[in-house]
């Protein structure tokens, strides 16, 4: 597997860890403000015992996706991530996207009911 997919692969972990993670708390909210509702709507937060695990999950594909982007590189095989600066400033934006996201996701349970109170 080439660099590129591996950081791919990184990164859509991480999105899906905090997907996972999240939905507890920010699903049902979600789903209740498009209009969906039902008691099962209240099961989501069966999920609340694993959200610790989920997001360790998701900062371990973060990790290694980082450490895939900005590890030094010792040789540049023609065609690869490395060679190719634009593809490789791409996906660092992306990586930095990601991980404004994923905070903000995981913030705003924490931050969300301290502004409704205030």
């Amino acid at each position: 597997m080439d660099e590129a997919k591996k950081v791919k692969l990184g990164l859509a972990g991480g999105v899906i860890g905090t997907l996972l993670a999240s939905v507890c708390c920010l699903g049902p909210l979600v789903l209740v403000l498009l209009g969906v509702g039902g008691a099962w709507v209240s099961g989501l937060g069966a999920l609340y015992p694993f959200k610790p695990y989920l997001l360790a999950a998701t900062a371990a594909f973060l990790a290694w996706s980082g450490t895939m982007l900005y590890r030094p590189k010792k040789a540049c095989a023609i065609g690869s991530l490395c060679a190719n600066p634009r593809l490789m400033r791409a996906q660092r934006i992306a990586f930095w996207a990601v991980v404004a996201s994923v905070t903000a996701v995981v913030a705003l349970p924490e931050i969300l009911p301290r502004l409704l109170l205030a």
